[in-house]
C-alpha cells in the first residue's frame, strides 16, 4: 500500500500539475543532497526565529470520539457502545479546563471526529438530549462555557467545516485547525488509507482552510507522512498550503507529522516513515514556507531526536499537556516541559511558551481575534504577542526584586552577536532604521542581558554615575476635559462627574498657595498640566503662568503639553510661534513632552483620536524649540501598540532632536491600566511587562545616542524595584519629587504622591550611584533651595475648587491686534 518515499518518480504526474516555478522548486528539493537541504532549512529557521523554539501549554478535551470517517491509521475514532457516552458533558469539559488553568495552561484543545451525527444514530440521539442541533453547535456551547468560566483559550479541531460553521466558531475559538494530510486523491481509492472517508477529500479540506483564511481565523494545518504518499505528493501538499497562506496570511503554523502504526487499525503492521525521511520533509517544508513560518513536529512522536528536529528546521513543539494524554497518539506520552526545555537548550535554543494564537496574530488582535475574545487575549500577552511573564504591573504596590531578575541572564547565545552589531552602531551615534530599532526591542534571554549592560555602560560614558532629580510640585489645574482618550482615568466631563472623584477647576488663589508652599519646601519647579477645559482659551493658560510667577518669581514654570499649546493658540487664532512667544514672555520656562503617547497615527487613531496627530505634535515641539523653549519628550507604552510603533516613536524624537536640539530628556511612561477605561473594557493590554519597561529605557539610551543624553525613569510608574532595574539599564534621572501626583494615581498607581529628597538620595545611593539635585534645565540646584528641601514640613491639605461649566456660547472671533487678556 505504501510507496518508497525516497524513490519518487516525476512520471507519476504530480509535478506536472504544478506551476512552472513550483515544479522547478520541487525537482530541486527532490534532487538536493540531504545535508545541503538541512543546512538551508536551518539557516532559514534561525533567520526567522533566532534562538527560540515555542510550545503551547494545553489540555485536551476529546469532545467526541465518534466520527463518520474510517481512516485506516486512526485510533481516536471509535464506534458507539452502550456503555460509552457519545459526548463529554459540559461539567466534564469544565473540569478539564479548570485542571488546565490550575496547571498554568493557556490552551484547551478540543479534538473530535467529523460530523458523527451524519453517520451514527447514537450521536444524533445524544445531541437531541443535549438540546443541540449539531456537533459544531455543541462545540460552540462548550467553548462559551469554558470562556465564561475564565478557562484556557479554546483551539478547535472539528474537521471539515462550512464557511457558516467556521464563522459560528470564530467568536469562541482563539484559533482553529484542520490537517490537510495530503492532496493525493490516490489515498481515497480502494485500498488507500482514506477510502470510505468523505471528509478526507483534498478539495473539501482545502476549501475549509481557504474559507478560514477569508474569515481571518488564525489556523493550523499540515501534512501526515508515511501513509502511502510519495515525496512529490508531500511537496504538492505543502505548496497548496503555501498558496492559501500567501492569499490570506492565516496559517500560523504548519505541522509535519509522522505516521505511527497503532494496534487495532488496518495499518497496524504498516512500516513507519524513517527519521531521516521525516527530517527531509521538515527541511523541505521550511524551504517551501520560508523563514517566518512556525513549523512544528510533535515531540512525543520522535522522543529521542529533539536536536535533529530543530536542526531540520522546526521552530515549535506544538501543544504539550501537563494534565491530559495525547488522545490522538495515546501510545506516545508527552515529554515533561522540563525535559523539553533541557533538550531544546542542548540544541542551542530557548524554549518559550506561547498562546494557541501565535504571537504575531495575538499582537494584531484587532485583525485576527474576534471582538469577544480580544480581552482574554489582551490580558495574557505582551507587546509582541507572547504570554506575559511575571505578575508585575506598572503602578502596582506589590512589586518585588524578583520581577526584574531577567536582567541577570548569562551572555552566551547565537543572537547576542546580532544585537551586539546593532548596539555597536548606536554607540557610534548612527541612526538606526525602523526595522533595526525594532530588532533591539526583540532582545530576550542572553541578548537582553547584553543589551541592558551595554546601555548601562553607554550611560556611564555619557553622563557618568550621578543620578539627577528636581524638587518640584505637580499642579494639575483642572481635570475637566472635552477629549475622550481611552487610556485616561484622570479627566472628567459633564457626564462623568461621579467617576473617580469630582471635576475641579483650581482657583488662582489655590494655584498661588501651592506654588508658595512648594517654594518653601525647596522646590525649584512647578509642573502645570490639565485637561482640555471647554472654557479655557490661550489667554487662560497665560494667566496661569502669571499667577505662578506672581506668587514666586524665581519658580521655574514647566507647563502645558503640545496639545494645550495647540488648543491655546487655536482658541486665539494666533500662529504657534507668536503664541509660544507670548507664553515665554509671561514666564513659561519649558514644556513637558506629554500628550505624545505613541507618535504613530495608526495607534493614535485607536487610543486618542481627538488629540494632535503625530505631525502636529512634532510641529508644536519644533516651534517651541525655535522660540527658545526647551522640552522633555515622552512615550506612553504598554496598551495597544507594538514594538514597531516604539521604534517609529523613538526615531521621530531623534530626528526632531537632530534638527532642533531642544529636548532635555526622554521619559518612558509605562501605561497604568488598572483603572484606564480602555483596559477596563477589554480593549488594551494590562500595561508593559517588567522586561518591556526596562528594555524601553535601555533602547532609548542606545537609539537616541548621542543626541538625547538624559533618560528618565518614572518612580510613580515603576516603583523602587523598577527604578533600580532601569538605573542599571541606561537611565540616569529620577524626574521630580512631585509633592502631588494625580494622573497616574487616577489610573490605579499605588505609589506615593511624593518621593522626598531624603528617599531619593537613599535609593540612588543604594544603587551605587551619586544623587544630584538639579534644575529643570539640568543645572545645579540653588543651595538655599536644596537645604530647604530636606526635612520639609508636611503639605497642607489641597483644595480642589469645584468646577462650574460657565460658558456654552461660542466665543466671538478675536480680531488682529486685540489684547488677549481676560
Amino acid at each position: 500500500m505504501t510507496r518508497d518515499a525516497a524513490g519518487d518518480p516525476a512520471s507519476d504526474g504530480v509535478l506536472d500539475g504544478l506551476a512552472p516555478a513550483d515544479r522547478a522548486l520541487a525537482r530541486e528539493l527532490l534532487a538536493a543532497p540531504a545535508g545541503e537541504l538541512a543546512a538551508r532549512a536551518r539557516a532559514l529557521r534561525d533567520d526567522g526565529h533566532g534562538d527560540v523554539v515555542s510550545y503551547s501549554r494545553k489540555v485536551f478535551a476529546p469532545l467526541t470520539q465518534l466520527c463518520r470517517d474510517v481512516c485506516h491509521y486512526c485510533t481516536f475514532s471509535r464506534a458507539p457502545r452502550a456503555a460509552r457516552r457519545a459526548y463529554l458533558g459540559v461539567d466534564e469539559v469544565l473540569a478539564i479546563a479548570r485542571a488546565g488553568r490550575a496547571a498554568g495552561c493557556d490552551e484547551i484543545l478540543f479534538t473530535l471526529g467529523d460530523k458523527p451525527e451524519l453517520r451514527w444514530a447514537a450521536a444524533r440521539d445524544a445531541l437531541a438530549a443535549l438540546g443541540q442541533p449539531s456537533t459544531i453547535a455543541y462545540l460552540r456551547h462548550c467553548c462559551e462555557r469554558v470562556l465564561d468560566d475564565g478557562g484556557p483559550l479554546p483551539h478547535v479541531n472539528p474537521g471539515v467545516m462550512t464557511r457558516a460553521e467556521l464563522a459560528s466558531l470564530r467568536p469562541v475559538a482563539a484559533s482553529m485547525g484542520l490537517m490537510l494530510e495530503s492532496v493525493s486523491t490516490r489515498l481515497a481509492e480502494p485500498g488507500g488509507v482514506h477510502h470510505g472517508s468523505p471528509d478526507k477529500d483534498p478539495a473539501v479540506r482545502l476549501a475549509t482552510i481557504d474559507a478560514a483564511g477569508e474569515l481571518g481565523i488564525p489556523f493550523t494545518s499540515g501534512i501526515l507522512i508515511g501513509i502511502g504518499e510519495t515525496r512529490a505528493e508531500r511537496l504538492a501538499s505543502l505548496l497548496a498550503l503555501r498558496d492559501l497562506h500567501a492569499r490570506h496570511g492565516h496559517l500560523q503554523e504548519v505541522i509535519v507529522q509522522n505516521f505511527r502504526a497503532k494496534a487495532g487499525t488496518p495499518m497496524a503492521r504498516a512500516p513507519e516513515p524513517g527519521f531521516d525521511d521525516l527530517c527531509w520533509t521538515i527541511a523541505a517544508a521550511r524551504i517551501v514556507f520560508g523563514a517566518g513560518m512556525n513549523l512544528q513536529a510533535p515531540p512525543n512522536l520522535s522522543p529521542t531526536n529533539y536536536r535533529e528536529l530543530i536542526d531540520a528546521g522546526i521552530s515549535d513543539w506544538g501543544g504539550v499537556s501537563p494534565v491530559t494524554p495525547d488522545h490522538v497518539n495515546p501510545e506516545a506520552a508527552w515529554p515533561q516541559v522540563q525535559v523539553l526545555q533541557t533538550q531544546t537548550a542542548r540544541a542551542g535554543k530557548r524554549l518559550v511558551r506561547r498562546l494557541p494564537v501565535y504571537p504575531a496574530y495575538a499582537a494584531d488582535a484587532e485583525r485576527w481575534v474576534a471582538p469577544g475574545l480580544r480581552a482574554a487575549v489582551w490580558r495574557r500577552v505582551d507587546a509582541r504577542g507572547w504570554p506575559r511573564e511575571g505578575e508585575w504591573l506598572a503602578g502596582g504596590a506589590d512589586a518585588s526584586a524578583d520581577d526584574f531578575e531577567f536582567a541577570q541572564a548569562p551572555l552566551l547565545a547565537p543572537r547576542v552577536g546580532r544585537i551586539a552589531a546593532l548596539v555597536a552602531r548606536c554607540r557610534r551615534g548612527e541612526r538606526l532604521d525602523v526595522a533595526s530599532c525594532e530588532s533591539l526591542f526583540g532582545a530576550d534571554g542572553p541578548a537582553l542581558a547584553y543589551l541592558l549592560r551595554a546601555a548601562d555602560a553607554l550611560r556611564a560614558e555619557t553622563v557618568g554615575d550621578t543620578v539627577g532629580y528636581v524638587v518640584n510640585r505637580n499642579v494639575n489645574y483642572t481635570n475637566v476635559c472635552t477629549l475622550k482618550c481611552g487610556f485616561c482615568a484622570f479627566s472628567k466631563g459633564r457626564s462623568s462627574a461621579g467617576l473617580r472623584g469630582a471635576p475641579y477647576d483650581l482657583a488662582d488663589d489655590e494655584i498661588a498657595r501651592r506654588v508658595r508652599e512648594a517654594w518653601a519646601r525647596g522646590a525649584t519647579e512647578v509642573c502645570l498640566q490639565g485637561g482640555i477645559h471647554p472654557d479655557y482659551d490661550g489667554a487662560k493658560y497665560r494667566s496661569i503662568v502669571r499667577v505662578v510667577k506672581a506668587a514666586q518669581p524665581a519658580m521655574h514654570v514647566h507647563a502645558f503639553s503640545p496639545l494645550e499649546i495647540a488648543q491655546g493658540a487655536a482658541s486665539l487664532r494666533m500662529p504657534l510661534p507668536e503664541y509660544l512667544a507670548m507664553l515665554r514672555d509671561a514666564g513659561l520656562g519649558t514644556l513637558p513632552g506629554t500628550a505624545a503617547e505613541i507618535l504613530d497615527d495608526e495607534v493614535r487613531a485607536r487610543i486618542c483620536p481627538d488629540k494632535l496627530s503625530t505631525a502636529q505634535w512634532l510641529d508644536v515641539m519644533a516651534a517651541a524649540h525655535a522660540a527658545g523653549l526647551r522640552s522633555t519628550a515622552t512615550i506612553m507604552f504598554g496598551h495597544v501598540e507594538r514594538p514597531v510603533h516604539w521604534a517609529r516613536h523613538l526615531l521621530a524624537v531623534r530626528d526632531l532632536q537632530a534638527r532642533t536640539g531642544g529636548f532635555t530628556e526622554f521619559v518612558p511612561l509605562p501605561f497604568v491600566g488598572q483603572e484606564a477605561p480602555m483596559h477596563l473594557r477589554g480593549l488594551s493590554r494590562a500595561g508593559p511587562t517588567a522586561r518591556e519597561a526596562v528594555l524601553m529605557h535601555a533602547v532609548a539610551r542606545l537609539a537616541l545616542h548621542p543626541l538625547v543624553p538624559n533618560v528618565q525613569v518614572s518612580w510613580v510608574k515603576l516603583g523602587p524595584h523598577g527604578v533600580r532595574a532601569c538605573l542599571a539599564a541606561g537611565a540616569s534621572d529620577l524626574g521630580g519629587t512631585l509633592m502631588n501626583e494625580s494622573i497616574s494615581r487616577a489610573a490605579g498607581s499605588a505609589h506615593g504622591q511624593e518621593f522626598p529628597p531624603e528617599a531619593m538620595d537613599a535609593l540612588i545611593r543604594a544603587c551605587g550611584r551619586v544623587p544630584r539635585q538639579r534644575t529643570t534645565l539640568y543645572g545645579d540646584a540653588d543651595p538655599a533651595q536644596r537645604a530647604r528641601s530636606y526635612a520639609a514640613p508636611p503639605l497642607e491639605p489641597v483644595v480642589a475648587t469645584p468646577v462650574v461649566f460657565a460658558r456654552a456660547a461660542r466665543r466671538r472671533p478675536v480680531t488682529e491686534g486685540e489684547e488677549h487678556v481676560r
